[in-house]
């Protein structure tokens, strides 16, 4: 079995969101959801860990390239979500709420078909220092 190898790139942006579901009623969403479902929105600086996990091109010596896997998550990702609001300026999240967890399913949809389909793919989306989350976990 050849060696795998996981390479980390660690990215940024900064975004609001409100957590709503607009099924329920306003009482619903203010105890579900709290400062979050403020309704004119609040931010938070985003900190996004890709892990690129698969074998080292023997070519190269890289697992992949991390210039260009910089410039995917800067052309399809950062460039979408730094500095918008993600229920008004992001289509993906027109009818999903914005939690961490959709956000880093959203992220790992939108690149996914971008990488070889011999390399394996984690986000990790820390929105706040103490709170994150990872898609998918295995």
């Amino acid at each position: 079995m050849a060696n795998r190898v996981a390479v980390y790139r660690k990215e940024h942006f900064n975004a609001a969101h409100r957590l709503h579901n607009p099924s329920l009623p306003q009482d619903e969403n203010q105890r579900l959801f709290g400062k979050c479902n403020l309704p004119n929105y609040h931010g938070h600086n985003y900190e996004l860990i890709l892990k690129v996990t698969g074998e080292i091109d023997p070519r190269t010596g890289y697992v992949v390239d991390t210039k260009i896997l910089s410039n995917l998550v800067n052309e399809h990702v950062i460039s979408k979500f730094d500095h918008r609001n993600l229920n008004l300026d992001v289509p993906e999240f027109s009818n999903l709420n914005p939690t961490a967890e959709n956000i880093a399913i959203v992220i790992f949809n939108i690149l996914r078909p971008l990488l070889s389909e011999q390399l394996d793919l984690q986000i990790r989306l820390y929105e706040t220092p103490r709170n994150f989350v990872e898609y998918p976990t295995s």
